[in-house]
């Protein structure tokens, strides 16, 4: 499954790519791409463990800007 969410208070694009780099090493995302101009974050993970890993997703995403979210 493919969807696209937007990111409210991206605030970095050097965030966005770390941001991008984290969530693309975690086991659960197949792939993942954070477009910094249109705050928008597009994940890919099996359906089966989507939710994981949009949950994974914003944990990273925290870790590395922690007022950034992702907006359902």
């Amino acid at each position: 499954m493919k969807k696209v969410f937007k990111l409210d208070q991206l605030d970095c694009a050097n965030c966005a790519a770390k941001m991008e780099a984290a969530i693309n090493k975690l086991d659960c995302v197949e792939s993942a791409s954070i477009n910094f101009m249109a705050q928008r974050l597009t994940l890919e993970a099996a359906d089966d463990k989507f939710d994981e890993a949009l949950a994974a997703a914003q944990k990273a995403i925290g870790r590395i800007e922690s007022d950034c979210k992702i907006v359902m």
